[in-house]
């Protein structure tokens, strides 16, 4: 019963079940900010650019509509334990070094990317079956046996693979999105963050927060894309240098608009529920 009741168990299962719902709802935009990168890294120079609604029907079209969803499995194996241990670790680090006080601007950063790089390194090998899913270019059957697959043909080091830039992908992000997300609840008066409008403002606050991350990240989330797809195992110097050369600037940014919409919404919701159930137990968030 004693660990039942700890506090960190509870933020591990408020992050679980705020991750789960924003799984679900938020997997297609995933996909279609896969596939855009994916159609890129395969284009040849000069090939008209396809958008995110090309891709939404074309999915739909060759594929079927609950296509949208393929690699929610990964996503659930990966997001439910993930941001369970995201928000444990937060509220963990939280509670040793900021007990007594909220943290300002530079320390927000860092608890941020420090929950965030533990929950992305423990998690980074259902990311990379996540990503191959997405991509429409592995078939494989399951979770299980695509980790049994990618294990058994290319290694250990491949479940590893974008190590390097999945880390300047997250832990910025959350970084950012923390910092934002609590100086902008700072900042608004007492009577605009009372009980009955918590929820929407922790929802526009999450918003505004992760636009910001998400923009901030996108090139990272290009180079993770371009090296987890591909067996080859090319490092990530090697991908930014492929990226630029191919593509230039504008290619670190192909996949921004769904996937800062997914991100954006999904750290909004999550941040949203996970503040609400934590309160409705009693535990200051």
């Amino acid at each position: 019963m004693e660990l039942a009741a700890h506090p960190a168990l509870k933020a591990f299962m408020c992050g679980s079940l705020s991750g789960t719902c924003s799984t679900l709802l938020f997997q297609p935009l995933d996909l279609v900010k896969t596939r855009l990168q994916t159609l890129q890294n395969n284009a040849k120079p000069g090939a008209p650019k396809v958008g995110m609604f090309t891709v939404f029907v074309n999915v739909v079209r060759t594929e079927n509509f609950f296509s949208l969803w393929k690699g929610v499995s990964p996503s659930f194996v990966r997001c439910i334990p993930g941001v369970g241990i995201y928000f444990s670790t937060f509220y963990s680090l939280k509670q040793h070094f900021f007990l007594d006080r909220a943290p300002n601007a530079g320390e927000a950063v860092l608890l941020g990317a420090g929950a965030r790089a533990v929950a992305g390194v423990t998690m980074l090998p259902f990311t990379v079956i996540k990503t191959r899913f997405e991509s429409g270019r592995f078939n494989y059957v399951s979770v299980a046996g695509a980790l049994r697959s990618v294990y058994e043909t290319e290694g250990v080091r491949a479940l590893y693979s974008g190590l390097t830039a999945t880390l300047l992908r997250d832990a910025p992000f959350s970084g950012i999105y923390v910092m934002f997300y609590s100086q902008a609840k700072r900042v608004l008066p007492h009577e605009v963050t009372a009980a009955a409008y918590a929820p929407l403002v922790n929802f526009g606050c999450g918003v505004v927060a992760g636009v910001m991350a998400s923009l901030a990240t996108q090139p990272a989330d290009v180079v993770k894309t371009h090296i987890q797809v591909r067996p080859s195992h090319c490092g990530t110097a090697e991908a930014v240098r492929y990226i630029y050369t191919v593509h230039g600037v504008g290619g670190f940014f192909r996949g921004a608009v769904p996937r800062s919409l997914r991100r954006t919404l999904m750290a909004a919701m999550a941040w949203t529920v996970y503040e609400q159930l934590m309160a409705r137990m009693g535990l200051k968030s």
